[in-house]
């Protein structure tokens, strides 16, 4: 016997519920808990208490009478027939249908029963020669190290005037959220992005690593440039993009520039030149890596995760709380605080992913 709903199929299965309800109920059980627990409503607990042990439920063997609105078999057969005929191939069945009653005259039954009889029969295709439209699955990555997977955009800065920006291109890495490299031109140009990736591979000696790297960036017209796309292949790094038209496949460093714009020191009002923005920018990176202490890091700065000295502060910052705790146990209702991190980070987790996290 399985418990569940459409899982009881017999009358002994029944009673058999009936009678493990009734005993969960006597030692104290509320009646709507066991019946949740064996998958029924109470309502059913009740119509099969009042059927007794003898009486049997009939209705699923219960002989139900044809609707009177059924097709035929030679309605369906018509159906098929039409649908499979050489000028009718390629066509949906809502446009067959009103072809037969405008060329024709001809009525067999509604467009629902079109569908539901090519369904039946298993010729519910995607007609003709065009591909069946699909979702591109989520652009994810994920990385164990630094160096690993990078994540980059461009994202303009105001200038002196109205309408005037510079543009700011900033390289990412997913597992230490550390700037690897950033540049400032007052123009768009895949170039640039050509000039910035290979700034960054040889400062972060990217090229002595076994596995080849990750560059992930959106579809805009700089990333898919020509002579981006010739540096990444003659470094040995895979392109990766986000799906068009989504938003947050490139998270992250959207995060990031919001963090650039909201920092106190950060001139709404605009640079006056490009220097002064790449001065800035200058002073900001320098504080980002080494001492701004990232939440998602658990309070680590981006250059300390990057560098593996984590590990150790972590465990010195978990036996400074144990000790506090220890001290003063009153104080504490529950563990001290988590000092681990994920060993594997995530581009875009999966939901499947996601759950299994917070399991």
């Amino acid at each position: 016997m399985e418990f569940g709903r459409g899982k009881l199929t017999t009358h002994s299965d029944r009673i058999k519920v009936v009678v493990a309800i009734d005993e969960a109920v006597s030692s104290g059980a509320r009646q709507f808990k066991a019946c949740e627990v064996v998958g029924i409503s109470e309502r059913t607990y009740q119509r099969w208490s009042n059927q007794g042990t003898e009486t049997r439920d009939g209705r699923p063997d219960a002989t139900r009478p044809v609707p009177a609105n059924k097709l035929t078999h030679e309605e369906e057969k018509a159906i098929l027939e039409v649908m499979n005929q050489k000028e009718h191939r390629s066509l949906p069945p809502n446009q067959v249908f009103h072809k037969l009653i405008d060329e024709q005259g001809k009525y067999i039954a509604s467009v629902s029963s079109f569908y539901r009889v090519l369904r039946h029969y298993g010729q519910m295709n995607h007609r003709g020669y065009a591909n069946a439209p699909t979702n591109k699955n989520i652009t994810t990555h994920s990385a164990t190290g630094p160096n690993q997977v990078w994540m980059w955009d461009i994202t303009w800065l105001p200038g002196p005037a109205k309408g005037i920006f510079y543009y700011l291109y900033m390289i990412i890495d997913l597992f230490s959220r550390k700037v690897v490299g950033w540049e400032i031109w007052d123009h768009e140009s895949s170039e640039n992005a050509s000039i910035l990736v290979k700034k960054a591979v040889y400062s972060e000696n990217v090229l002595l690593l076994d596995e080849p790297l990750i560059l992930h960036s959106d579809n805009g017209s700089p990333m898919k440039g020509a002579s981006l796309l010739t540096t990444l292949y003659n470094l040995g790094i895979v392109r990766s993009n986000s799906r068009p038209r989504v938003s947050n496949d490139n998270a992250y460093i959207e995060s990031m520039f919001r963090t650039v714009k909201y920092m106190p020191s950060f001139p709404h009002d605009g640079f006056s030149e490009i220097e002064n923005a790449r001065a800035w920018v200058d002073t900001f990176v320098d504080y980002y890596n080494n001492e701004h202490h990232h939440s998602s890091l658990k309070f680590l700065t981006p250059n300390q995760r990057h560098d593996g000295s984590s590990e150790d502060i972590l465990r010195r910052r978990n036996e400074v709380l144990e000790a506090a705790k220890a001290k003063h146990p009153e104080r504490w209702t529950g563990s001290v605080q988590n000092c681990t991190l994920d060993d594997i980070v995530w581009l875009n987790p999966s939901k499947e992913k996601s759950e299994l996290k917070i399991s």
